[in-house]
């Protein structure tokens, strides 16, 4: 028997063998072994806690940042839906997000309530569970700006709260979400208060800019490398010779170079590939190491 006959009782949905590339933005990837789709957050607890702990455990928000490889996840894929989708104001400029709000939501939410700085989230792709985990952030304003605290299950089950600083922020990460065994649900930011339509207009220069710049209708999984200090990975793989050249089914971007899209039939390894080989033209080219943003999980294809 299994690990997967054994799996806890829960109140959610759990899926066996189910295919992943409806769940991200590139729409490719192989499936998970088990699907979780908790129906609240002691759901989660509960399953947490009563799963083998040798199983792995990967939490997805909404796939916009995230390229699964071809052969699938290993383990249990968590992906929390509805019941972590709440957007509360908590009094004075605060406001609650769950880990499944999507990002500009929030940003929209904020401003209705008359908070300011948190404006730039109309800007970043995804949900607040992968901004609090990769400290996201655009047009010079980051999530360590402007989160108070987040709020995690642990694997064995435990609720637990981090402050900004516990969070431990740098450029596009959180050394406590890297530590791993901890599924983000939800934070409280704060930001100043500000007249409801000052806030919406700047909202609105930040949505024209990013359709002018940046190709948000097509299959791309939003910035693929970090800037490196004092570069643009844009101008790095553009520099490289890298914008809008075929790969298979995937490309660079001719709108933006930075944006890896998959063109129609592209696989994660076409997408990957590309990648990878980017990275090392650039670094021949011109002797500067780029990193992936993009996060990539699970296993390439047998």
């Amino acid at each position: 028997m299994s690990w997967r006959d054994r799996l806890p009782a829960v109140r959610g949905v759990i899926l066996k063998d189910e295919p992943l590339a409806p769940f991200t933005w590139f729409r490719v990837g192989g499936p998970a072994d088990v699907i979780f789709l908790p129906q609240d957050e002691d759901d989660l607890a509960a399953f947490l806690k009563d799963l083998d702990p040798a199983v792995p455990v990967t939490p997805i928000g909404v796939g916009s940042n995230t390229l699964v490889r071809d052969g699938g996840v290993e383990g249990v894929v968590v992906r929390l839906g509805k019941a972590f989708g709440k957007v509360e104001p908590r009094g004075g400029d605060r406001i609650y997000a769950g880990a499944a709000v999507p990002d500009a939501v929030l940003a929209r939410e904020a401003g209705k309530a008359g908070i300011s700085g948190l404006e730039f989230y109309r800007g970043v792709p995804g949900s607040i569970g992968g901004a609090t985990v990769m400290n996201a952030g655009c047009y010079g304003a980051e999530t360590r700006d402007v989160l108070v605290e987040a709020y995690a299950v642990t694997r064995t089950g435990e609720r637990a709260t981090f402050s900004n600083d516990q969070m431990g922020f740098t450029y596009r990460k959180s050394a406590k979400a890297a530590e791993g065994g901890l599924i983000f649900t939800g934070a409280l930011f704060e930001g100043h208060p500000d007249d409801p339509a000052a806030i919406e207009a700047r909202m609105a220069e930040i949505t024209a800019r990013r359709e002018t710049t940046q190709p948000i209708r097509e299959k791309t999984g939003g910035s693929t490398f970090k800037n490196p200090p004092g570069q643009s990975s844009w101008k790095l793989v553009d520099a490289a010779g890298w914008r809008g050249k075929p790969h298979g089914g995937a490309m660079f971007s001719p709108l933006h170079a930075n944006f890896l899209i998959n063109t129609g039939e592209a696989t994660a390894a076409d997408l990957e590939g590309l990648g990878e080989a980017v990275r090392a033209d650039v670094k021949a080219k011109l002797g500067i190491e780029l990193e992936w943003e993009i996060k990539r999980i699970g296993r390439p294809k047998a």
